[in-house]
């Protein structure tokens, strides 16, 4: 094999063998890291409020946290992040939980946040349950998609993460990529990279608007409703003070290589199964609010 050939051959062969590498550290993530014993909750998180609302078990591993007439309740990371890779696994409010919000997101919690929201947004009985998506950058929301679920979230935990590099933003259920943001030339003004940001959840009385635009409210004769945590995972760099080592070293992590910047082939076919088959808003389509697409719309999930 002539020099040239030997140095294409070689190239590829190393392109591979990355791939590999960035293959088998995302299996492990997507599997919760198997065999390694979960974390305590308050190890990593901290209640907002009405602890007498959350609930300890299997040794303080598993949080619920509880809706009733008098409060709901929430809880925070007590570090906060920036970029990296965020799960959770989840099991939501059974029954007849209409005009309950169960949210899990991640914030700056600052006056011109940037935010990534997860909202399950509660049935009638025997009703598909809708998870909300929703993105502000720079203070800026109004960046709703819904899904319908294609499982019931309420028999047994999913999980739930977020990929977030400099290069995109994605939101998975279980192994599924259900929504992408990009930051590219044209959507780089509205992608979130400069805070980092807490993990929060909570639940709460949202029946104003959550289940079929606040027509359905709250039936509190089966209350106290419970949303339930276990697993949280977060291989990220973490924000522990203005300049950290990891800030300048991300390109170490699986998180932030180049498989991690776009989708890859299966992740396009199970995004794009999604999208034809359970999105039931999508504000970029949504010409009463947005005449002209907003410019995050005018992107494609992948080049």
């Amino acid at each position: 094999m002539r020099q040239g050939g030997t140095s294409i051959f070689l190239a590829r062969v190393g392109v591979q063998l990355s791939c590999l590498i960035w293959l088998v550290s995302f299996t492990v993530a997507l599997t919760d890291t198997a065999g390694v014993q979960p974390s305590l909750f308050e190890d990593n998180f901290q209640v907002m409020w009405a602890d007498d609302h959350v609930q300890r078990s299997n040794g303080g591993r598993v949080w619920q946290l509880l809706l009733d007439q008098d409060s709901g309740s929430g809880f925070q990371s007590k570090s906060s992040y920036r970029f990296g890779w965020f799960s959770m696994k989840l099991k939501l409010v059974p029954g007849d939980s209409a005009g309950v919000v169960t949210a899990y997101y991640m914030s700056s919690n600052t006056f011109n946040r940037d935010e990534l929201d997860f909202e399950f947004l509660g049935n009638r009985s025997g009703q598909p349950y809708i998870l909300q998506t929703n993105m502000y950058v720079n203070g800026t929301g109004g960046r709703e998609q819904r899904i319908f679920l294609w499982f019931d979230p309420t028999s047994k935990f999913h999980t739930y993460s977020v990929l977030w590099n400099t290069h995109q933003v994605v939101f998975y259920v279980d192994r599924v990529p259900i929504r992408v943001h990009r930051n590219t030339e044209q959507t780089n003004e509205v992608f979130p990279s400069s805070q980092p940001m807490y993990v929060f959840s909570s639940i709460w009385n949202a029946d104003s608007w959550a289940t079929r635009g606040g027509l359905e409210k709250i039936n509190w004769t089966g209350s106290p409703f419970m949303s339930s945590y276990e697993k949280f995972h977060a291989n990220a760099c973490e924000w522990k003070d203005t300049s950290p080592s990891c800030a300048t070293t991300t390109s170490d992590s699986w998180w932030d290589q180049y498989p991690s910047w776009t989708l890859q082939q299966e992740e396009r076919w199970n995004y794009s199964w999604v999208r034809d088959n359970f999105v039931v808003y999508d504000y970029c389509n949504d010409r009463a609010r947005y005449p002209a697409a907003p410019v995050e719309c005018t992107v494609g999930a992948w080049d």
